[in-house]
């Protein structure tokens, strides 16, 4: 059995007046998921427990089989494994993001998606100010720093406060002071930076703040060979999908060109994806697009977020199997809802369809919020995917 699972990030959705009502997933064109949700079987999955924050670290653990109450140490982990940074015993890694603060307010949690290069310039500035100089430049506005303090800070992570004073925000509780003077004392390298006065005289948002947040240990978790009898492989332009994929064995594969935006390297995941599952069962194939515009509030960027992966993502995928033969399955999920109206993640269920030998379908005629819940795999915890998937 070969089996790929394609992760539209933050796709689902709450109605929104401006669409009468209706969700973007459910007034965008999606030919290909509407086929699988018809051809296959559907219904909702719970990927974030009642007791834990909605982040894409809880959910996507969920959806590859770790029950996060066992296996969740923290976000930023996960993205320093990606990046090849080990944490001894003692050492907590946070992430750290570039983020733009105007007159107090949170005005961009990413800094305008400030470029690659620019954001090693910056870092590279700041790196003084961390003991060992344990600060890593990572993709655009996302970046990790490790500490020997803080793992418990109380941290928000900034795309929650979106146009809200920061001081509200700031980390509180267990060495927060400590965070707390790490991030002011970055204001100042940052304004007089020249990355940063170009950006502003180019009429670009500046990176003048650091915002620490998603702090953890290392995780201790079994691999996914371990856990299921199964090789596996992640593709994603995320570094948080990416170590996820180190601490559980998968084989990690590298797509050129492959962004956490709109303007990804679509073609080239698909093609990685099919190249892995010569030598693998089991494929995650993840896409950032839809999140990142939900969390900007713009509906009409995130429907053709979603359109794209439809087109570009599950229509190749699909097309791809039915020419394999047998023994394959398909799933197409959100890792949860990241509703445009609140510009963040909840964690209320999201749809899934199953599509591929063996598979019934249920007749449900379209992939979306509400039509799934007519589906015949009810509500599921989605860490039973992989019970269900290969089965």
């Amino acid at each position: 059995m070969k089996i790929i699972i394609m992760i539209g990030d933050g796709m689902a959705d709450v109605p929104v007046d401006a669409l009468g009502n209706l969700t973007p997933l459910q007034v965008a064109t999606t030919p290909n998921m509407d086929f699988l949700a018809r051809e296959g079987r559907t219904g909702r999955a719970r990927t974030v427990p009642h007791d834990m924050s909605p982040g894409s670290d809880v959910a996507n653990l969920s959806i590859m089989g770790y029950d996060p109450r066992k296996y969740y140490s923290g976000r930023a982990p996960f993205e320093a494994a990606a990046m090849g940074i080990e944490l001894a015993r003692g050492e907590i890694a946070f992430r750290c993001n570039f983020v733009t603060v105007s007159d107090g307010i949170m005005i961009d949690y990413s800094a305008g998606h400030i470029s690659n290069n620019e954001g090693k310039e910056l870092i590279n500035a700041l790196k003084p100010l961390v003991p060992a100089q344990r600060l890593y430049a990572g993709v655009s506005y996302r970046n990790i720093v490790v500490l020997n303090a803080g793992a418990g800070a109380i941290c928000i992570p900034p795309h929650d406060i979106t146009n809200r004073p920061i001081k509200d925000y700031l980390p509180k509780g267990s060495d927060s002071d400590i965070l707390r003077e790490l991030m002011e004392a970055s204001k100042p390298i940052l304004d007089t930076h020249p990355v940063n006065q170009k950006r502003t005289a180019e009429k670009k948002r500046p990176a003048n703040l650091i915002w620490l947040w998603g702090q953890g240990p290392a995780p201790s978790m079994p691999t996914f060979k371990e856990k299921y009898n199964l090789e596996g492989a992640v593709v994603s332009a995320v570094d948080l999908l990416k170590g996820i994929g180190v601490y559980a064995g998968l084989d990690v594969i590298k797509v050129p060109e492959a962004t956490g935006t709109i303007d990804t390297n679509y073609a080239g995941k698909v093609h990685a994806a099919f190249e892995a599952l010569r030598h693998v069962d089991v494929v995650f194939l993840h896409v950032e697009a839809p999140d990142e515009a939900a969390h900007e509030g713009d509906v009409e960027f995130k429907i053709k977020a979603i359109e794209l992966f439809d087109k570009l993502i599950v229509g190749p995928i699909i097309c791809g199997f039915r020419e394999m033969g047998n023994n394959w399955r398909i799933c197409v999920l959100p890792d949860h809802p990241t509703p445009i109206s609140i510009r963040t993640h909840t964690k209320d269920p999201v749809p899934f369809a199953i599509m591929g030998t063996g598979i019934e379908p249920d007749n449900i005629k379209t992939f979306d919020e509400e039509a799934v819940k007519l589906g015949s795999y009810g509500l599921i915890d989605a860490t039973h995917l992989m019970d269900i998937l290969p089965n």
